[in-house]
């Protein structure tokens, strides 16, 4: 059974426990706003890859942008190459943007921050910042260079849930940039993403928070 406060206010949210299907066909697509929100404050050198690309949606926004972009997911959802597991992977990239799924959301960063080249760039929710064990295993030895706090909050719907309610979760954009000076930037984004985007089924909305790996 899922969670019960995964449908709150009308709107289908991720848990904290991600009980929902953890198989992988259920995933939550991130809105295209919120990539274009990073793609218009991040400049991104070279390749990128969205290595949890879900249905493509933000590997789509992200090729809207003008960047050439390498898509794979764990799962088959319909675009890209799938069955890759990132968390094995050993190639080295220019860069890695995704939204990490929820419960490796730690692993992603360590081995993002191994292949990464240019930037890592993950959507996380802001709470991310706290907790001792990441204190210790992550920011003290590699903080982000930025961290874009989102002014509005990201609505994430079940794949194929109508859309209606807003949000109650706070996410960020973790950005680690190979070549910034040492230290953490906490910026905030604009308002106004959000209303511009465009309302329809079939948005350019990427990834699942819910599945172990890839969404």
């Amino acid at each position: 059974m899922p969670d019960p406060t995964y449908h709150l206010n009308g709107a289908f949210k991720p848990t904290a426990k991600r009980r929902a299907d953890l198989d992988g066909p259920d995933f939550f697509p991130t809105p295209a706003w919120a990539t274009h929100a990073l793609t218009d404050n991040e400049a991104f050198e070279g390749a990128i890859w969205e290595c949890a690309c879900g249905d493509g949606a933000m590997a789509r926004a992200l090729e809207a942008a003008g960047h050439p972009v390498r898509a794979t997911d764990l799962y088959a959802r319909g675009y890209g190459e799938t069955g890759v597991d990132f968390l094995s992977a050993d190639a080295a990239v220019d860069n890695i943007v995704t939204n990490p799924p929820y419960n490796v959301a730690e692993a992603f960063v360590a081995k993002g921050l191994t292949l990464a080249r240019r930037k890592l760039a993950l959507l996380l929710r802001l709470a991310f910042l706290e907790g001792a064990n990441r204190a210790r295993t992550i920011f003290l030895a590699n903080p982000p260079s930025r961290v874009w706090v989102f002014s509005e909050r990201i609505t994430f719907y079940m794949k194929g849930a109508a859309r209606a309610g807003s949000g109650t979760t706070a996410y960020a954009w973790f950005v680690w940039d190979k070549d910034a000076a040492p230290g953490t930037e906490l910026r905030w984004l604009k308002p106004g993403y959000k209303s511009q985007a465009p309302v329809q089924s079939g948005d350019m909305t990427p990834r699942s928070l819910i599945t172990p790996h890839a969404g």
